[in-house]
């Protein structure tokens, strides 16, 4: 490789990304990776582009070269799961989080993807464990919290459900009263 083309070619991509010519540094981004097939910040940077452009399928094939050329990144593999998330490839958006989640299991956001993938499997029990070790990672985000209750819902399990709206009442009154709303479950006042 040389280095002064490379980076001459990153830079010019990065310029026309500064300048909104997204499909410009695309194929920029595209050329690297004929000449360099391996470079991960090429393929990771077309997979971010095409997926913005709307072009999935693209964006899910260079992601399996991705994941192929750097298999132990677990935001390559987040970012895969995304992808195959939003295109409703539940399986293989179950193996992708699960896999990042095996790499990075500080990655809260992959604990999220997973819940979410989970519960469109109707795989419940899983759901709960995944969202809440989403939500021991980042307790102050309402997401996971939200969508546990959802899922406690579904389960028939609306005194935990409860448990969750009044936990959310301390730092998210919104999210807990839009809870309480879709849920109808409202919880005691308590008494003094």
């Amino acid at each position: 490789m040389n280095k002064l083309d490379y980076l001459w070619q990153k830079w010019r991509a990065i310029a026309n990304l500064v300048f909104g010519r997204q499909k410009a540094a695309l194929a920029i981004f595209e050329d690297m990776t004929s000449r360099w097939p391996s470079d991960t910040y090429a393929l990771a940077s077309r997979v971010h582009l095409l997926g913005e452009l709307q072009r999935v399928d693209e964006a899910l094939e260079v992601s399996s070269r991705l994941v192929a050329v750097q298999p132990d990144n677990a935001h390559h593999w987040f970012n895969r799961g995304y992808m195959l998330e939003a295109a409703e490839r539940w399986d293989e958006a179950l193996e992708a989080f699960s896999h990042a989640t095996e790499l990075s299991p500080k990655l809260d956001r992959a604990w999220y993807g997973l819940g979410l993938v989970l519960i469109r499997l109707k795989r419940y029990d899983d759901a709960v464990a995944a969202l809440k070790r989403n939500t021991e990672l980042q307790p102050m985000s309402p997401y996971g919290w939200y969508q546990l209750a959802r899922v406690h819902v579904d389960r028939e399990a609306p005194e935990e459900a409860i448990k969750i709206i009044r936990h959310l009442e301390g730092f998210e009154p919104k999210v807990a009263a839009q809870l309480a709303r879709e849920t109808g479950l409202v919880p005691p006042k308590p008494s003094f």
